[in-house]
């Protein structure tokens, strides 16, 4: 009789924590109306270019234009966080229905979004260190060296992590960080079963 209770607390728990994970789902949704802000943004930049283009200097529309792809990669950066982790951390996604539904959605498990968060920093850390470069003169030689030393760490860090993922193996996995070994391996082994189904 006792281990029959220890059971059902054990299994009420269970089902207790692994419910925890919609907790969860509210960051999600705050991250995909951060997107709202991010558009805002994004606009009012876009808007500050468009008036002021006949007046403005070449380096001034260039630095305007980096900060719009500044903005665009980081609202990338978010689609990938979203998505992403609500597959892997909260519930999959049904997207029979949805025939625009990227390829790399649902594919990516927990090392492939380190990776590609990784990178993404990286892209908009390149972003504003030529941001900056673009407007070197009125920047002292102490906030370039750091901007460039923490550019240089982000770098070593991604570089640092893809490797030990190969090290460890996940890598060279059939469900690698791009889903694409997942999706070509069993296409080469069907091809292989059929060719000796017909040999016979």
């Amino acid at each position: 009789m006792w281990d029959a209770m220890t059971r059902k607390i054990e299994k009420a728990l269970e089902v207790l924590i692994f419910a925890s994970r919609w907790i969860l789902a509210p960051f999600y949704l705050g991250l995909a109306v951060s997107l709202l802000v991010l558009l805002i943004k994004f606009m009012a930049e876009l808007f500050h270019i468009a008036t002021h283009a006949f007046s403005a200097t070449e380096s001034e529309v260039i630095l305007g234009v980096l900060a719009l792809v500044d903005l665009t990669l980081t609202g990338s950066l978010l689609i990938i966080v979203i998505f992403s982790g609500y597959e892997n951390f909260v519930s999959k996604i049904d997207h029979t229905g949805h025939r625009d539904w990227p390829e790399w959605m649902g594919t990516i498990d927990f090392s492939g979004l380190k990776l590609k968060l990784l990178s993404s920093i990286v892209a908009i850390s390149a972003i504003q260190l030529l941001k900056q470069f673009m407007s070197i003169q009125n920047i002292s030689e102490r906030e370039i060296f750091w901007l460039v030393v923490i550019h240089v760490v982000f770098v070593v860090s991604s570089v640092l992590l893809a490797l030990s993922d190969r090290i460890s193996g996940h890598g060279s996995s059939g469900h690698g960080t791009s889903g694409l070994g997942g999706v070509h391996a069993p296409a080469a082994s069907t091809d292989s079963q059929a060719g000796k189904t017909g040999g016979h």
